[in-house]
């Protein structure tokens, strides 16, 4: 499985961007695919994630009614659609895929993509 991340930029506060994800390679209903970040300095954190069959997703409570995660299973991609950013939302943007349940620890993730950066000015 191979990761693509793209869809990053500079943005003011309160404004959005989404994020996508590219995923090549065979996937499988059960498949999970999550968002992670790091900001400098600081160690990379979960964002949010999505089971590949779409009926369970998980959001870190700093994001949690202001990014939204989907896929899209016809382009294989992933999406982290992101509202009403703010400064502490700048950072670099992972995607990552494992199998099993959603688990917000980055070692439990067996495939990583590139990171897309995410500024957010005041």
């Amino acid at each position: 499985v191979q990761l693509q991340a793209s869809g990053g930029g500079s943005v003011q506060t309160g404004g959005s961007l989404r994020l996508s994800c590219a995923v090549s390679g065979r996937t499988f209903s059960s498949d999970v695919m999550g968002w992670f970040r790091q900001a400098p300095g600081k160690e990379r954190e979960f964002v949010a994630a999505i089971i590949w069959s779409g009926v369970t997703t998980s959001y870190a409570n700093s994001v949690k009614g202001r990014f939204t995660v989907s896929r899209d299973t016809a382009k294989n991609t992933v999406y982290l659609q992101m509202n009403r950013l703010n400064p502490e939302d700048t950072a670099v943007y992972y995607c990552a895929a494992r199998k099993g349940a959603i688990l917000w620890d980055t070692r439990a993730y067996d495939y990583w993509g590139q990171g897309t950066q995410v500024t957010v000015s005041s």
